[in-house]
């Protein structure tokens, strides 16, 4: 719920992105928690590891994309990124 409101009610692009990185490892944080006492198996962390490294690429990548377009444009509100087309 705390990462639903962080992203929905945030207009900054960082806080946002923020929200929605804490819904992620919400997720996360329970599909481990199910797959260590239902199938102790490593398979299903390996899983979840793959699916962190992925996470955080891609999360590295967001971050990227605001702060490029902060320093071009000093938008950093939601608002003033609506268009991404030169």
């Amino acid at each position: 719920c705390v990462g639903l409101y962080g992203a929905i009610s945030q207009q900054v692009v960082v806080m946002v992105m923020m929200g929605l990185e804490l819904m992620i490892n919400a997720v996360i944080l329970a599909a481990a928690g199910f797959w260590w006492f239902l199938a102790p198996a490593p398979t299903g962390q390996v899983l979840l590891l793959v699916v962190i490294a992925a996470m955080t690429l891609e999360m590295a990548m967001g971050f990227a994309v605001a702060t490029l377009l902060h320093r071009e444009r000093q938008a950093d509100m939601t608002d003033m990124a609506t268009d991404l087309s030169r």
